[in-house]
């Protein structure tokens, strides 16, 4: 029996969403939201299980491969309200539905495209022993997959923005949002890959500290010191 990894409705999902056709066409009837969340499950926890393989444990490949889809799912959520405001502000309720449609298909590409890169993912672990050098690939590649995710938003919101420059500042809004949550979401949610020579649990300690400030304590210390 096949893996449902690899079912054919499966292979469908992903073609429609990387073409953007059938029901993650820009002018489909109604949001894919399920075949989405079924696409960011299941390539997510692919990705993030190889994310977390940098020293073969497979508890922490199994945190990982949680948590990947989880910070994907978390950090649309808690947008969306944002988002909603900013649309309704601008005038734009009525053409809600559809930038729905391109933020959902925008963060089912950014999982199925992190599935792709795992590949390069493992030559780079078995490359390095490096743990640093581990970390640095895997946000490289994690900054290639959410440019991807850009991409598909951005066919979504072509029609948009040509029916209505507004758009144009709607998705603005809508990136500077997403990478501030994004961000946070992320060092919250780390590790990913896992250091060696810690115990593998999963949040590391003091894990809900806040980025922005680790960021500009370590600028200041760098130019401090």
């Amino acid at each position: 029996t096949r893996s449902a990894s690899f079912s054919p409705d499966r292979v469908v999902y992903v073609r429609h969403l990387l073409l953007a056709e059938g029901p993650f066409a820009p002018d489909a009837r109604d949001v894919p939201w399920k075949r989405a969340v079924l696409l960011v499950l299941a390539f997510g926890f692919v990705s993030g299980a190889v994310v977390g393989a940098f020293d073969l444990r497979p508890l922490q490949m199994s945190f990982s491969g949680l948590k990947v889809p989880l910070l994907l799912a978390l950090s649309t959520a808690i947008c969306l309200p944002n988002f909603y405001a900013v649309n309704a502000v601008l005038g734009l309720r009525d053409d809600f539905p559809a930038a729905l449609r391109g933020v959902f298909a925008a963060q089912a590409t950014v999982a199925v495209t992190l599935a792709s890169l795992a590949p390069l993912v493992v030559l780079c672990y078995v490359s390095s022993s490096s743990y640093a050098f581990a970390i640095v690939a895997n946000g490289v590649l994690f900054a290639l997959a959410a440019l991807a995710g850009q991409v598909t938003l951005g066919v979504h919101y072509r029609r948009l923005v040509a029916r209505d420059p507004r758009h144009a500042h709607a998705r603005r809004a809508w990136l500077v949002l997403y990478v501030f949550v994004a961000i946070q979401l992320a060092w919250g949610l780390r590790p990913f890959v896992g250091d060696p020579s810690l115990a593998t649990r999963f949040f590391r300690e003091g894990a809900w500290t806040n980025a922005y400030v680790v960021v500009v304590r370590a600028v200041a210390a760098l130019f401090g010191s």
